[in-house]
């Protein structure tokens, strides 16, 4: 038997948070579409259900024209054989007026309010509003979910939308991590969000018989392992990645990069990603993958030099004897 398709729409004043609502949504894997009309609700969920959508999001507001008129009629098409969440967004006038003054956007319906009362700048949005929720107030009535969203940040508003209509806690999206490691003389990975410099330790790039294999092989991760240098930052990398990941994942991270760098990306910044990697799996039980940006482009260019030795000046010893 086929399962009951799911279709949450996400409604509410203006400036209330509908973007962010189905933003979260997008990323429990709902199928989202942002303003559409009324009169397309009943086709767009039957053309997604017919591609396989199961879980579909629509956000709904009064910018769309015959909003009230056609809303009702809408949701009682669609309600049959489907499980229909309405949910409502809302904020104090206070709090709408500050995010409009902030973003420097008019309200949607700021216009139409100026004309009925001969304001303008704030007060028009004052207005726009108090007209927004009194058209609203039937469809509010029939919501399943009523969030206020005044003392709520982006990231907390994702939390409580997560929460009312995400699946169980066991199986909660969580943060995907990811550890890159790379070469500070190719540069630094633009989308990383917390770098470590690995470059102090001993480079087994000045072992011969090292230098041609990647930091993932036994040999070299064998040497990058024995110095008790490695040691203690690998522990205390972990520690930081232990106490900061989880509060990453709490502030509503979707992903999170952290860069590994030494000097080519080949040797101790491979060895280590994978060490680090391995232990925060098991530790924490979080999605953690691993990217070696630059471990294959290290190996096809031409080595450097190794360091010069110092060695005794012939024209010193000459002008000694």
């Amino acid at each position: 038997m086929m399962d009951k398709s799911r279709v949450v729409v996400v409604t509410g004043l203006s400036g209330a948070g509908k973007s962010t609502a189905l933003h979260a949504l997008e990323d429990l894997g709902y199928f989202c579409v942002d303003n559409l009309p009324t009169s397309l609700v009943p086709s767009t969920i039957e053309a997604c259900e017919s591609g396989g959508v199961r879980r579909i999001a629509l956000g709904i507001d009064v910018r769309v024209g015959s909003f009230l008129d056609g809303v009702g009629v809408a949701l009682e098409r669609i309600a049959a054989g489907r499980d229909v969440v309405i949910l409502f967004l809302d904020a104090s006038d206070e709090a709408l007026l500050r995010r409009f003054n902030e973003t420097r956007r008019p309200h949607p319906l700021s216009a139409a309010a100026s004309r009925a009362s001969g304001s303008s700048g704030g007060l028009a949005v004052l207005d726009g509003v108090h007209l927004e929720r009194a058209r609203l107030a039937p469809l509010r009535a029939k919501a399943t979910i009523d969030l206020d969203t005044t003392r709520l940040s982006v990231h907390e508003l994702r939390k409580q939308v997560i929460a009312h209509l995400g699946p169980g806690k066991a199986e909660a999206p969580r943060m995907a991590t990811r550890f890159v490691s790379f070469g500070y003389k190719y540069g630094i990975p633009v989308d990383a969000d917390l770098i470590f410099d690995v470059r102090f330790l001993d480079n087994p790039y000045f072992v011969p018989e090292l230098r041609r294999l990647p930091g993932s092989h036994p040999a070299v991760r064998d040497f990058v392992l024995r110095n008790p240098e490695a040691s203690e930052l690998i522990e205390k990398i972990q520690i930081l990645l232990e106490f900061s990941l989880p509060r990453h994942e709490r502030e509503g991270k979707s992903y999170l990069t952290i860069g590994i760098g030494c000097t080519g990306g080949r040797h101790r910044s491979v060895a280590l990603s994978e060490v680090l990697a391995d232990n925060l799996r098991r530790k924490m039980q979080m999605p953690i993958s691993v990217v070696h940006r630059d471990v294959g482009r290290a190996e096809h260019e031409a080595p450097p030099e190794p360091p010069a030795t110092a060695e005794p000046s012939t024209a010193g010893e000459a002008g000694k004897g």
